[in-house]
């Protein structure tokens, strides 16, 4: 398997356009500049060696977002806890990495060795109950591999769950797997004999310990990671490609009724009007040839108009620009946090995208301030995202979590900001308002807009949009759901070839569905479509954020304001960057449509 970063390099050479290649470079250098994050470069030991082993976060297992330094919990400390360097993806993925209290050499077999002799207070012995009665894990890194385990045990006596105890572990054994001078892989189990009662208020002396077994392996050191990533059960991989197949045939149906309807109905009203035009005085125009004089007509509030549409064309380039990185390999489980400190850099970079089709579209609609569209499209999507992070660093500092990031990694967010993504929002903008593109249209617009027929209920904004989303969200509903179980989960998705099928899928049917509520519109003498185009195309978003309730009450499992806060205050801002997204592809698409059809027909 060829490197991802090797790969990306030579992907550079290659004449790729220049942004593409700017984009990829930094791209290279934040996500491959540090590969192995161990402090043994090359992963190889002698016997005795001691193999790093660091201890990471400790909370709730339902709760991802609830994660605590290790030692806010009364575990033993070492004399010199020391704090390993972290990258921003960790410090973003809430890894707070410090060295053991275990010692775990290479090769080298323990039994029951004593960690500490810790007394325990009341209050610690309260504070160890309560964390395993919320079903509390720690996780550890050893030579970059994960391990995690339940710091204690819950004894109902009964059904109902009235009569719990509750134990503490206090005895933890290492299976370590190698091969050769290399580790392959590690558990960590616990001793349900080896426990400490916590169910009386009193002080506890408490002696934690602790047992290696090493075991010879043929793994490979290259697949040593494979256990962890996402992984489907046979019958589940056969429901995911079985939803993947059930979504091409509904979007080939949806295509073949809609090209069967332009041949029969489109080409019947181009033959229609070549005909009229020897008996002019004879038949008035209908349907959407009545309105070619208002169809092209600019839409209201035209600054916010072009605004969505850069913020949208930019959500979109990242999108793909993830879903490439991931088909390539990138987004591996050496470099942690990696695909959040993608997200964060490559938004930085592509915001001038944003403020370039922002302002060469409001350009094109004869817009003269374009200092404030650019200020629009700058905040439109960038606002509400700082707002919610703000808000919830707030939640997260009230509850002491690892989720509340340190003041140097704000500085460096703010930073980027400042002096990244602005400037190119800034030189995007000024290239698009200095770019001498027209909007091309076929049709000349009138002076006086024509009234707008009373319409159905059906034909308002609102029964369109649920209409308009509901086949969408079809597509992707069940890739949604495996990818909220792992972003808000404990595994790392890596099937990013299906991802990026289910994507492809998704724009098709946006823009399909999108251009035919366009039409409908358009027969019914309903000149205001543009707005109307975005909206229909964007309400997938509203259907993917409604699902969010279903997952977090019925499937997820969380509980907790802090967790209940961030899901859906982070997914509220996916789903809004989705809206927008599939919102831009809904227009652009109608748009073409549009044009097609008024081109296709002589226009006085």
């Amino acid at each position: 398997m060829q490197d991802p970063c090797v790969f990306l390099s030579c992907c550079h050479k290659r004449r790729m356009g220049k942004l593409v290649a700017i984009i990829l470079s930094a791209i290279v250098v934040m996500c491959c500049g540090s590969q192995v994050r161990s402090d043994a470069i090359d992963h190889c030991y002698k016997a005795g060696d001691l193999v790093p082993l660091y201890v990471s976060k400790v909370g709730p297992f339902a709760n991802p977002s609830e994660t605590y330094r290790y030692f806010d919990l009364p575990f033993c400390s070492p004399d010199n806890v020391k704090e390993k360097k972290a990258t921003l993806g960790e410090v973003l993925n809430g890894d707070r990495l410090v060295s053991a209290p275990y010692k775990l050499e290479f090769l080298v077999e323990k039994y029951c060795e004593v960690v500490c002799r810790k007394n325990l207070t009341r209050e610690d012995v309260s504070q160890f109950r309560t964390a395993t009665k919320r079903d509390y894990y720690f996780q550890m890194y050893y030579d970059d591999l994960p391990i995690w385990v339940f710091i204690g045990t819950i004894d109902r006596l009964d059904t109902a769950g009235s009569n719990e105890r509750f134990f503490l572990y206090k005895h933890l054994k290492f299976n370590i797997f190698f091969n050769k001078d290399r580790v392959i892989e590690v558990n960590a189990q616990t001793d349900n004999r080896h426990v400490v009662d916590l169910n009386e208020d009193k002080e506890l002396l408490v002696e934690f310990v602790y047992t290696v077994k090493w075991k010879e392996t043929g793994g490979a050191f290259d697949e040593r990671m494979k256990k962890y990533l996402m992984a489907f059960l046979p019958i589940n991989l056969d429901i995911h490609w079985f939803s993947i197949m059930n979504s091409c045939i509904t979007v080939l149906i949806l295509t073949g009724c809609l090209v069967t309807f332009y041949m029969r109905v489109l080409k019947k009203d181009f033959m229609e009007h070549t005909y009229d035009e020897v008996f002019v005085d004879d038949q008035e125009e209908k349907g959407w040839k009545y309105i070619l004089g208002d169809v092209f007509r600019y839409p209201n509030h035209k600054s916010l108009f072009a605004a969505v549409l850069g913020s949208g064309t930019q959500l979109f380039t990242l999108t793909i620009l993830i879903l490439i990185l991931g088909l390539v390999g990138v987004f591996y489980p050496y470099n942690r946090g990696n695909l959040q400190m993608a997200l964060v850099f490559i938004y930085a970079i592509t915001l001038g995208i944003a403020g370039y089709s922002s302002t060469t579209f409001y350009h094109q609609l004869e817009g003269t301030n374009w200092v404030r569209n650019l200020l629009i499209a700058g905040c439109l999507f960038s606002g509400p995202l700082l707002f919610t992070f703000y808000l919830l660093q707030t939640v997260a500092i009230s509850y002491k979590a690892n989720a509340a990031l340190p003041f140097g990694t704000v500085l460096v967010l703010f930073l980027l900001l400042t002096f990244v993504a602005f400037p190119l929002l800034v030189l995007g903008g000024i290239v698009g308002k200095n770019s001498q593109t027209e909007f091309q249209v076929p049709c000349h617009t009138t002076k006086c807009p024509r009234d707008i027929p009373p319409l159905r209920w059906y034909r308002g904004v609102l029964p369109q949009m649920a209409l308009a989303g509901f086949l969408p969200f079809s597509v992707v509903y069940i890739d949604t759901y495996y990818i909220l179980i792992t972003v808000w989960g404990h595994r790392i998705y890596t099937i990013y070839s299906i991802l990026f099928v289910v994507f492809i899928i998704l724009l098709i049917a946006t823009a399909l569905v999108t251009v035919a509520l366009t039409y409908f519109q358009l027969a019914a003498e309903d000149h205001q479509w543009w707005w109307r185009s975005f909206l229909c195309g964007g309400s997938t978003g509203l259907y993917v954020f409604g699902y969010c309730f279903y997952y977090y009450y019925a499937e997820a499992g969380m509980y907790g304001f802090l967790q209940t806060s961030f899901f859906f205050g982070y997914m509220a801002c996916i789903c809004y960057g989705i809206f927008l997204m599939l919102g831009t592809v809904g227009f652009l698409a109608s748009l073409f449509f549009v044009r097609h059809i008024y081109g296709s027909i002589k226009c006085d």
